[in-house]
């Protein structure tokens, strides 16, 4: 039988609470799998073991789910074995074929954790090894630089082989860390950011702005789509949908020019914050960079920070442009983002927008006008979305 061994990260470290961080693990990977109806998950001395009930099992397509999971290092698929060198050393060439047969050089690595077992990790090491190179001749072992590593480890319930172990998505498990609420644009920044917050253990909500008829529907479908996509990493995400024209067109009548742009951001930052005190969202997530455009400058943060009722975390705050959009790439938004769909903080925008704001000037702006009310018809108008 074929089963996946997931090793963990983070969760290993753990103290008395590690328990806790597991079975968050168990469930969410049980959530992630397209069938889970089909395997069973228990977890053992920092390795969780996916194992399915029977042949109908997509063992593939569940190891490609389990890499997505947050708080798992590596993962591997392995032939489940009895204790037996000879039954090891029987079964491992045909089931090593696929990986073997055009490989140039290669290794084993053994580990041995049932210390009853007659062979130390050395002498399996030799054993499985000279088997391997008596069915594959042109093999040729190298220590150092092996194309491929084959690992044998002698576990107490039984023996598991495999050739293959690629690297998990680490970090600790979705919701082991509370509930952000992510500010989510048609852009780049913002996905990304929800990708690195779940993969410090937070469950995502998302908020989205819209300006109709200056935005179109389908700069809705696009976050829809953003919000689908990030999903296998995040797990369940609610996408609250906010009207914003009739704000954005008021501070546009009313406001500094120049001060519009910080303005605005903090108009989304107080409905931010009713979204959280209505639900279970204890901190926002934004996408801002450092110095990337004026409304990320050092004092336009500040400024929009003194709106926040609840810490902002940015998560990509010291990253460059180059460095979120490989990441987009890694995790599936880049193709998404890159629509040429219309973003609300793109409207209105001024010519000459003012790069370093002091809050005292923009307090003094925002109390020239009473935004209390439209923020409250925004709010009220949200919309919900399950993904």
């Amino acid at each position: 039988m074929e089963i996946i061994l997931a090793k963990y990260g983070e969760i290993a470290l753990k103290g008395l609470n590690k328990r806790k961080f597991e079975d968050k693990l168990v469930q969410n990977t049980r959530a992630a799998l397209p069938t889970p109806e089909r395997f069973v998950l228990n977890y053992n001395q920092s390795t969780l073991y996916v194992r399915p009930k029977d042949e109908e099992a997509d063992v593939a397509a569940a190891y490609a789910a389990i890499k997505r999971v947050f708080g798992i290092s590596a993962v591997q698929r392995c032939l489940l074995l009895p204790k037996d060198m000879q039954v090891i050393c029987d079964f491992a060439p045909d089931y090593l074929r696929d990986c073997l047969i055009n490989a140039r050089t290669f290794k084993v690595e053994a580990r041995r954790a049932d210390k009853r077992f007659p062979l130390n990790s050395p002498q399996i090491q030799t054993e499985l090894g000279d088997t391997l190179v008596t069915a594959f001749p042109h093999l040729k072992a190298d220590m150092t630089h092996p194309e491929v590593t084959i690992r044998a480890e002698i576990r107490e319930s039984a023996a598991y082989l495999s050739a293959a172990r690629e690297k998990g998505a680490g970090g600790i498990p979705v919701g082991s860390s509370g509930q952000a609420l992510l500010l989510l644009s048609g852009g780049f920044d913002s996905p990304v950011a929800a990708y690195l917050s779940a993969k410090r253990g937070l469950t995502i909500e998302a908020l989205h702005f819209q300006s109709p008829p200056y935005t179109s529907e389908r700069a809705l479908e696009k976050v829809k789509s953003l919000c689908a996509a990030l999903t296998p990493y995040c797990g369940h995400i609610t996408l609250h949908a906010v009207l914003l024209t009739k704000l954005q067109e008021t501070l546009r009548d009313n406001a500094p020019s120049e001060l519009f742009t910080v303005l605005l951001r903090r108009q989304m930052l107080f409905i931010a914050n009713d979204v959280c005190k209505a639900g279970k969202s204890r901190a926002l997530v934004t996408g801002e960079c450092v110095g990337q455009v004026a409304s990320q400058t050092l004092g336009a943060i500040q400024c929009t920070d003194d709106a926040a009722a609840y810490p902002v975390f940015r998560p990509v705050i010291g990253f460059d442009k180059i460095e979120i959009t490989n990441l987009a790439r890694q995790i599936g938004t880049f193709g998404i983002s890159e629509l040429p769909y219309e973003d609300c903080c793109t409207i209105f925008t001024p010519k000459h927008p003012k790069t370093n704001p002091h809050l005292d000037e923009v307090l003094a702006a925002e109390q020239r006008f009473d935004y209390a009310p439209l923020r409250k018809e925004a709010y009220d108008g949200i919309q919900r979305f399950d993904f």
